[in-house]
């Protein structure tokens, strides 16, 4: 019911001034070649590191939180 609210709403504005919804973006990214992806990926291996850092990266989060917090609570201090 709230997204038909809103949605009503954002048609009506941009019925009323088509321009607002460009100029809200503010966003204006050439479309070009290598160009039209947030970062770089023409080195394929530095490409594949900085993937596989970032993967790595978020899957550890929790693991470490879960040793830090048993660490903390003394229950882990066992399996350091």
């Amino acid at each position: 019911m709230l997204g038909r609210t809103v949605a009503r709403q954002t048609a009506i504005i941009a019925r009323s001034n088509p321009q607002s919804f460009v100029k809200a973006r503010g966003v204006h990214i050439e479309n070009t070649v290598y160009n039209n992806m947030p970062f770089d990926y023409r080195n394929k291996k530095t490409f594949a590191l900085k993937v596989a850092a970032f993967f790595i990266t978020g899957f550890s989060i929790p693991f470490i939180a879960a040793k830090y917090q048993l660490v903390k609570s003394g229950a882990g201090a066992g399996a350091a």
